[in-house]
């Protein structure tokens, strides 16, 4: 499809502008149609003259009764309508006075008097006048309407943006917690390069979740280097424990996605897949192009949901000291992220294999921006660790 070469602007962008086109339109056009008429029934073209004072009469007028609608188009319904009717046949009077009184000077000759001329062209203003007014008023309470209708666009885009960065901030504050216990036993025990290692990286993970917006996209490439820095990090608490893998389809690089939308499903993962078990767990994360669609997939070799956790991994719920302790953070809250971002324009699925393990596929539009920013984080990104 052709692209224009210039963005079309709406008509009523700026209303100021929109008015005075459609007064020259509006008047011109009328100008136009009662010379016809006059032409038609055979007036002689000095008769143009008092057509043309008849517009601007009717031109002027209407420019007074736009200021004072103005001014009534605010007011309850009772004070607009009201005074309206008392102000158009006021208009009307003072239009046809005007117009009968120029016919007057022009054709003094003519048997009418003057109270029949004053007759005779009230219709006429009465239906210029009154067409306007009714124009006015239209197109005014229309422009209302849809300047509501943009606000009520704007504030439900701020509440779903607000959303969203509720959902984004709710990370689990326990991930937290123990990389700092880590790094804190590590300093006692004058393991210094390895504290040092980990301070790094949780500080360029802390800052990559600062820098970007709540509600903002990143590409697949910069969350994978992400969640690297975030898997460093737990790899220095659980050690061989946490082994992970990586099918990152090169295709899938640029596409766009949630920023930190595979973090809880990676910590997920850790949390009920390799902590509970002595031998650890793998995770593997995969994306690959299905069509137009993005697909994600986080799996882990896990006990998956054949255990009384399952409802706890779903929810996002955890048990500390026999306590109940909310993380914030469970499928629940990727679910909501996704419906908030793409609608019905996503797929959620939670897996478990009859083998053993877990995984969740994410499907999502394929969206792509030029020129990309390049990766916050500086880990690798191979197409496969562990």
């Amino acid at each position: 499809m052709a692209v224009l070469p210039f963005r079309p602007t709406p008509f009523f962008a700026n209303k100021n502008q929109a008015f005075w086109r459609l007064q020259a339109v509006g008047w011109g056009g009328a100008f136009l149609l009662r010379a016809m008429s006059s032409v038609a029934n055979g007036q002689p073209p000095a008769f143009l003259v008092l057509v043309l004072i008849a517009t601007v009469t009717g031109f002027s007028i209407s420019l007074i009764l736009s200021v004072i609608y103005r001014q009534l188009i605010a007011r309850r319904a009772l004070i607009t309508w009201g005074v309206t009717t008392l102000v158009v046949p006021l208009a009307v009077t003072l239009y046809a006075f005007i117009d009968a009184w120029v016919i007057g000077l022009y054709r003094p000759e003519r048997a009418a008097s003057f109270a029949q001329l004053l007759i005779g062209v009230f219709y006429l203003d009465l239906t210029l006048l009154g067409a306007w007014s009714a124009l006015y008023y239209a197109i005014n309470f229309y422009l209302q309407i849809e300047e509501q209708n943009d606000q009520l666009i704007r504030l439900e885009n701020q509440a779903t943006q607000a959303q969203l960065a509720m959902l984004r901030y709710q990370l689990n504050p326990h991930f937290l917690f123990n990389t700092l216990n880590s790094i804190s036993t590590l300093v006692l025990l004058k393991q210094t390069e390895p504290a040092n290692a980990m301070l790094t990286r949780l500080s360029a993970f802390l800052r990559y979740t600062l820098i970007n917006e709540p509600t903002g996209r990143v590409t697949v490439a910069q969350e994978v280097e992400t969640l690297q820095l975030y898997l460093d990090i737990e790899r220095m608490r659980f050690e061989e424990r946490l082994r992970t893998t990586f099918h990152i389809d090169e295709a899938t690089r640029p596409g766009l996605l949630p920023s930190l939308l595979l973090q809880p499903l990676v910590e997920n993962a850790i949390k009920y897949a390799v902590s509970p078990q002595e031998s650890g767990a793998e995770i593997t994360i995969a994306t690959q192009l299905i069509g137009t669609m993005l697909r994600i997939t986080v799996s882990d070799t896990g006990p998956g949901l054949q255990n009384g956790a399952s409802d706890n991994r779903l929810s996002g719920v955890t048990f500390d000291g026999g306590e109940t302790v909310s993380t914030g953070v469970g499928l629940a809250n990727i679910r909501d992220r996704l419906a908030q971002a793409y609608g019905d324009s996503h797929r959620f699925e939670i897996k478990d294999s009859p083998e053993g393990g877990f995984a969740v596929l994410i499907e999502i539009p394929f969206e792509r921006r030029d020129g990309a920013a390049a990766p916050v984080a500086t880990a690798r990104i191979p197409a496969a660790t562990g």
